[in-house]
């Protein structure tokens, strides 16, 4: 049975690709957007109602 390709072309395309730079991310992660919230919203108008 022949391969798929040959060990001497692995990683050919990957390697000749520019590197292009992340962009910036926007906002937080969904486990921190969801704790400023939950503060937001029951924390604040715990204290609030007092």
């Amino acid at each position: 049975m022949p391969t798929h390709g040959s060990m001497t072309k692995a990683g050919k395309v990957r390697k000749q690709t520019p590197k292009i730079p992340p962009k910036p991310k926007k906002g937080l992660p969904p486990r921190l957007k969801n704790r400023a919230k939950f503060q937001r919203r029951i924390l604040q108008a715990a204290q609030a109602g007092r």
